[in-house]
């Protein structure tokens, strides 16, 4: 399946701002069954861009900088992503819990997409009694990797609430767990906390899944949204397992990635530094559209 991606983020200032330095992370990433094909970043009404290192993470990093008055700005990326990824299916052969936390804690892989940084709690996603024991539910250390990982976030979408206005970008899994609702975000850092907790790697995925319309309605143009969900590390044969909380499923044909890391804070879609005295507004409008091919 091919898409055409389209984000836009949007300030408004209430004062002029004369400075800001951004880290920009919007073009995705290649991924195994995934592949970009195009990208392109504008930013008016203007700045100054480059590539910048990557720092913790797997993202790409563009740097911008805008040191003339502004009372908007506004970014956008675009893309053009391939994806061709098959859905997992448990296996009775599968490695057990038990042998990817022993695989994880003894790999020397030095790389961004290596096990071992995974297995930490991270400033954002400590570990946490109470969401570990609930999490251990589903994660005996016998069970397979695969059927243990979708029956936790499949757990996670039955018991929590979908709720966009219980939670804030910085509430942490704590609460979010304890009040039972909150985003895709929440259920992300929760699942990632438990499997933590049990010795297991675990990143957080950043990127957009295409949401269908109803049948026989159209397509709202920037309807899609940015989307998080976790990854599970399966050992060296399997690599890195998407598992998607907010809805019960596999990483799939639906799902683009943007950037992957321990956690929001390493892969934030915008963040850094901006000068003036007054309120900012952000609005965020993604659109993710399937290419017809011909």
């Amino acid at each position: 399946m091919l898409y055409d991606i389209r984000h836009v983020t949007h300030f408004s200032y209430a004062d002029p701002v004369g400075f800001a330095r951004c880290n920009l992370r919007l073009k995705p990433i290649d991924w195994p069954g995934q592949r970009v094909e195009h990208h392109a970043l504008t930013v008016a009404p203007g700045g100054r861009m480059a590539p910048a290192r990557t720092g913790s993470g797997l993202a790409h990093v563009t740097r911008l900088l805008v040191d003339t008055p502004v009372r908007e700005l506004t970014i956008e990326s675009r893309a053009r992503v391939a994806v061709d990824r098959l859905i997992p299916f448990p296996a009775a052969d599968d490695p057990t819990l038990r042998q990817i936390a022993a695989w994880a804690r003894e790999s020397r892989d030095p790389s961004a997409a290596g096990p071992a940084p995974y297995i930490y709690p991270s400033a954002l996603i400590p570990l946490d009694p109470d969401i570990g024991d609930w999490c251990r539910v589903e994660l005996d250390p016998d069970r397979g990797s695969l059927e243990a990982g979708i029956a936790l976030a499949r757990a996670i979408q039955r018991d929590f609430t979908f709720d966009g206005a219980a939670t804030l970008v910085d509430t942490p899994p704590a609460e979010a767990f304890r009040h039972r609702r909150g985003v895709c975000q929440d259920f992300a850092q929760i699942m990632i906390t438990g499997l933590r907790a049990v010795g297991l790697p675990a990143a957080y995925a950043s990127g957009y899944i295409r949401t269908l319309p109803p049948p026989g309605e159209a397509r709202l143009e920037g309807a899609d949204a940015t989307h998080a969900w976790v990854l599970l590390w399966c050992g060296p044969t399997l690599g890195w397992v998407g598992l998607d909380p907010t809805n019960g499923i596999w990483m799939a044909g639906d799902h683009v990635l943007i950037a992957v890391g321990r956690d929001y804070g390493e892969i934030a879609p915008v963040d850094g530094v901006v000068l003036g005295s007054g309120a900012q507004q952000m609005s965020v409008a993604v659109d993710m559209e399937p290419v017809e091919e011909g």
